[in-house]
């Protein structure tokens, strides 16, 4: 299910059916509108169902999880209403399982490891913070990690996630030395061209919330050379 299947307006969609679409996110897209004004891009989506299927009035698109503004990778909205409380529930109970790839510069201090770590998030800089003591306020974030390939100057590491905390990935791994590359606001040491960060959610499997069915979808890596590097 990989295969995109379109690619109108810089759209990558990955697989879409009655209830569910699933979209590629390209780095500094943000999945529903903010401060900024910026189109977000569930309106994008919302605009390419209202024209492949000449829909009139408006569109239903309901937002099921979300990516950082700088990531990549698989993200799914539903387009029924039936579809979203199945598919909240989904996310809520960890019953939709993803896989993140990330570019480090320092190697984890283990190739496999399990981290937990106590998230406290400031909303003044949005920045979460890792104690590995459970601290007030505090909400535990476990991860699994594993490095998949040693690059000329990086790392690719694969990601599990347990838990779902704001900015887990991208806090736990800077905690143990291994920001995430371009990722200023965790220690790394310089920004990507595009603004983006190196993190690329890859994979996400699910029981479909209608169908039953099992959906695995698989988000092509983002056109760069180091991407290109790891497969």
């Amino acid at each position: 299910m990989s295969k995109i299947l379109s690619n109108k307006d810089n759209l990558q969609v990955l697989y879409e059916d009655n209830h569910i679409i699933i979209i590629n996110k390209r780095a500094g897209d943000i999945v529903q509108g903010d401060k900024t004004g910026d189109t977000p891009l569930s309106e994008v989506v919302k605009s390419y169902i209202k024209e492949k299927y000449n829909k009139p009035g408006n569109v239903y698109l309901g937002v099921a999880h979300r990516l950082d503004r700088p990531t990549t990778g698989v993200i799914v909205f539903s387009k029924t209403s039936k579809a979203l409380p199945r598919l909240n529930k989904l996310f809520a109970e960890k019953d939709a399982k993803k896989t993140y790839w990330a570019l480090v510069k320092q190697m984890p201090p283990k190739t496999e490891d399990t981290l937990v770590h106590w998230l406290k998030k400031n909303p003044k800089n949005n920045k979460s913070t890792a104690h590995t003591k459970e601290i007030s306020d505090g909400k535990k974030a476990i991860l699994h990690y594993k490095v998949l390939k040693t690059l000329d100057n990086y790392y690719l590491i694969e990601v599990a996630l347990e838990t779902g905390r704001h900015h887990q990935i991208r806090s736990q791994l800077s905690s143990i030395g291994s920001p995430i590359k371009g990722d200023l606001k965790y220690g790394f040491d310089r920004s990507n061209p595009d603004a983006s960060i190196s993190l690329h959610a890859r994979t996400l499997s699910f029981v479909h919330p209608v169908s039953n069915d099992m959906i695995h979808v698989e988000a092509p890596l983002p056109k760069d050379p180091l991407w290109d590097a790891c497969l």
